[in-house]
């Protein structure tokens, strides 16, 4: 993973009597496109103000490079922060809100010039210099605060939720754009965000957050393929959640029936929960399956159609590029390796 960066260690929160963060643990490491993604007020948007200085820990370390900075203001860390309403300088145009930082600092004229062009090309924003921004359009905007924060060559940048108020064809592109200058730029990224798929597609380290707790950390394939609990499976695309009991290791059962699975490590006869991902179960014939029910809904998505079966225990959702009418009696199929193990928590 190369170095750690910042380490965030026992790091609490509360306001008044609320307590926003309840002990956060947290390596992020050099290079790294790291996400908090979590539901609204589950405490990543506090993370991200600790990280910057904007608010002091209650309890707990942040370390940076090794060096205790929580109690340094903003402006003496190495990092600058992107936030969802940009906050550019309405009287300056592109060139001067991005030189902004510099002009401040006292930089030398030809410098910031060098610096402000090779930026906002990278943002794809060449020849923009004069512009209002004020006449800009959304993403154009957004450019232009990722530019203005990546001129000071931050050792870490910081965007607070940065795509929240663009529209959804624009919010890709500006997801593919974001990694690319990451990549080009190779400083740290730390990223907030309430949008699953967002999280998935941009980052190398996916930080599930929910209620002040850090549920999950892993890539964005373990975080969709073995969540570690019933809040991470829901919370990360769709998901059917059955009660079961682990009879041993790589056998478990559930609605009836006793399944091999590739999970281990669990006590034997131990609850469980098991996550059965919609695009993993195939539709069959009746007699070529285990568990059978009959078509309850069907509705096309556009890539596939969604169809929840209804079974004896439960309704379960199928995506599949098939077609089944609806009152046709089915079988549902899957492998071993679709079946994913987690432990049972309580809620």
């Amino acid at each position: 993973m190369g170095n750690k960066i910042i380490e965030l260690k026992g790091v609490t929160k509360n306001f008044g009597e609320q307590q926003v963060l309840k002990g956060i643990d947290l390596n992020i490491y050099e290079n790294e496109f790291l996400t908090l993604l979590g539901p609204s007020g589950c405490g990543k948007t506090t993370t991200l103000r600790i990280i910057a200085g904007f608010d002091e820990p209650s309890q707990g370390q942040v370390l940076f490079n090794g060096i205790e900075i929580s109690k340094l203001p903003p402006y003496k860390r190495e990092v600058n922060t992107v936030f969802q309403k940009y906050a550019l300088f309405p009287f300056l145009n592109v060139y001067d809100n991005v030189a902004f930082g510099l002009n401040i600092k006292k930089v030398d004229k030809s410098i910031i010039a060098q610096k402000v062009s090779k930026v906002l090309k990278l943002v794809g924003l060449e020849g923009f210099e004069k512009r209002d921004v004020t006449l800009l359009s959304g993403g154009q905007q957004q450019r232009v605060a990722i530019a203005r924060a990546l001129v000071n060559e931050p050792k870490v940048l910081l965007l607070d939720e940065p795509l929240g108020a663009l529209d959804a064809k624009l919010r890709k592109e500006m997801q593919i754009e974001l990694k690319k200058i990451q990549k080009e730029v190779g400083i740290t990224f730390i990223f907030v965000t309430h949008d699953q798929e967002e999280a998935l597609s941009m980052s190398d380290t996916v930080v599930v957050m929910n209620e002040g707790i850090i549920q999950q950390i892993g890539t964005p394939v373990d975080i969709y393929n073995e969540p570690e609990n019933r809040f991470v499976a829901d919370f990360i695309g769709e998901s059917n959640i059955i009660e079961a009991v682990m009879l041993r290791d790589c056998l478990v059962q559930f609605d009836g029936f006793q399944f091999e699975c590739v999970d281990k490590g669990f006590k034997d006869e131990e609850e469980v929960e098991v996550v059965l991902r919609p695009e993993d179960i195939d539709i069959v014939k009746p007699e070529n399956a285990k568990i059978t029910g009959v078509v309850k809904s069907l509705v096309f998505k556009g890539v596939h159609h969604e169809i929840v079966v209804q079974t004896k225990y439960r309704d379960y959702l199928i995506h599949t590029t098939d077609y089944f009418e609806v009152g046709l009696a089915v079988g549902l199929s899957f492998g071993p390796e679709d079946i994913h193990v987690m432990y049972k928590m309580d809620y």
